[in-house]
């Protein structure tokens, strides 16, 4: 036990006078101690790069997971701020959009003061006949009249000519668009001028595809041009004057002595949601056989 402590007393001796040695060495000029350890730090300093560098690169892999974390978590942000903007948006357009209806309603009831209107919003479209009946959500019930095999305009909240009614019942309307071509259903128009020329806008089999109507019935004396816009002439007694129609978009010659024009609505009827239908304020609303005239 006696030599055990002994010997520990002698390392502790040994290490003492070693780092002394040390100590005295390196504070010489020159710094032998530098040239002694040259040998081990050849071999040690590039083991030493690189797991620095090694270490380097893991810290750097780690950083670019941490800020590709935070970048996704910014862009979900942003994204969720976009579409809450577009939504913002999108109701704003949407409230622009009806305050327009509201007060092109107005100004329709202004110019045609004569009549009452009734609103009525499309509950279908026959598609797979291009349209040719509409059904609206306004019957009787809701006050409107419509005397027997008689008929009543129908225009879309910028007073333009959608088309006639076909027949009530309590509840809804079936509605015959312009582009229809199947029950006799014509309208008397004329060009958008002082002393226009009167024609027959009605539709078209092989043109309602396209959405146009035909334009026919065109005086040999009259001009009718590619631009003109047609509107209710007034003649015939269901439709007033003055309700927009379309523009005519060709004219084609079928003789020296006759020609005939497309024409292209104002009213899209595929995008068509709500509808006035037009119902004179005193009596005596009616068709007429004559060809030029309303039917």
């Amino acid at each position: 036990m006696k030599k055990l402590f002994s010997n520990k007393i002698f390392l502790l001796i040994i290490a003492t006078l070693l780092v002394v040695a040390i100590i005295i060495f390196d504070s010489m000029p020159g710094k032998p101690l530098q040239s002694l350890t040259a040998p081990i730090s050849a071999v040690v300093n590039p083991v030493q790069q690189m797991f620095s560098s090694a270490g380097g690169k893991i810290s750097g892999f780690f950083s670019a997971i941490s800020e590709g974390m935070a970048l996704r978590e910014e862009n979900e942000t942003l994204k969720k701020e976009i579409e809450r903007l577009e939504f913002e948006l999108t109701q704003s357009e949407e409230a622009v959009s009806r305050w327009e209806d509201l007060k092109n309603a107005l100004n329709i009831r202004d110019k045609f003061e004569k009549f009452n209107f009734f609103s009525a919003s499309v509950l279908t479209r026959e598609s797979d006949e291009w349209f040719s009946i509409i059904r609206a959500d306004s019957g009787t019930d809701d006050g409107i009249k419509m005397e027997e095999n008689g008929s009543l305009a129908v225009v879309d909240v910028k007073s333009n000519l959608v088309g006639r009614v076909l027949s009530l019942d309590n509840t809804t309307t079936k509605i015959l668009p312009i582009l229809h071509e199947g029950f006799s259903f014509s309208v008397s128009a004329k060009v958008d001028t002082v002393n226009g020329i009167v024609v027959r806008v009605h539709g078209e089999a092989l043109l309602k595809e396209k959405g146009l109507c035909k334009v026919d019935q065109i005086p040999l004396t009259g001009q009718l041009q590619v631009g003109d816009i047609l509107v209710t002439s007034g003649t015939g007694g269901l439709f007033p004057p003055g309700i927009p129609i379309g523009e005519i978009v060709s004219i084609e010659k079928e003789s020296e002595l006759s020609s005939y024009a497309t024409l292209r609505p104002f009213v899209n009827i595929a995008e068509l949601n709500d509808v006035l239908i037009m119902t004179e304020k005193t009596e005596g609303t009616g068709n007429t056989s004559d060809e030029t005239k309303d039917k």
